[in-house]
Order: C-alpha cells, then sequence, then structure tokens
C-alpha cells in the first residue's frame, strides 16, 4: 500500500479532471486553462517527478541539453489525437527542468515541437 495518494485539487485546478484527459483529446482540459495558469506558481521549484504525481505522466516528455527535461500537456484538442508523433499546432503548456530536476519554467505554446 503506497504512503501517498496523487492529489485530487491544486489550489482552484482539479486535478482528477485535469489527468483523466490526456492530451486535451477530450476536451476538459480546455475548461482548466485558467485554474491551471492561476495556480502554476506552487509547482516552480517542485522536482520533475512530483510535477508527474501532481499532473499526471506528461504527453510529450522531451530530454534537452544538459540534462534539461520538458514536459508538455496539450490544452486542446489537435492532430497528436490521432497520432503523438505528428506535429501539432494545439495550444500546449510546456515545463521546463534544469539539470537537478527542479521545475524552472513555465511556457505556452501554439507552434508544433
Amino acid at each position: 500500500m503506497s504512503c501517498s495518494s496523487q492529489p485530487e485539487t491544486l489550489g482552484k485546478l482539479d486535478l482528477k479532471k485535469w489527468r483523466s484527459d490526456r492530451g486535451s483529446c477530450n476536451g476538459v482540459r480546455t475548461t482548466l486553462i485558467n485554474d491551471f495558469k492561476a495556480e502554476q506558481n506552487q509547482l516552480m521549484g517542485k522536482y520533475a517527478d512530483e510535477v508527474g504525481e501532481i499532473l499526471g505522466r506528461p504527453d510529450i516528455h522531451q530530454l534537452g541539453e544538459r540534462n534539461q527535461k520538458f514536459y508538455v500537456y496539450f490544452l486542446e484538442k489537435g492532430t497528436h489525437c490521432d497520432d503523438i508523433k505528428a506535429p501539432s499546432k494545439s495550444n500546449k503548456v510546456i515545463l521546463k527542468f534544469n539539470a537537478i530536476g527542479l521545475l524552472s519554467e513555465i511556457t505556452y505554446q501554439e507552434r508544433p515541437l
């Protein structure tokens, strides 16, 4: 039995709804964008594993230079729902982790990765 379970909320953000909508393919995350933005500062400085437990597995996980890591969560339905490897112009939030695994930057982007 696990000592802790995934949290259900982060301030106003309903994490159960967020995690249940992989890739935002059901359109649920679209309704949660403002709540996410309101609470995003609570995620800053947390380790990648902790953020993954809070928000759920990222839709895309990328490794960058100098041991940086990027978690991508889509915020609206798009071509990625049919093929995760297809470039998607859908809105997304990108979480950048530094070399020691701490969340250091949160950005929003529409252009394909």
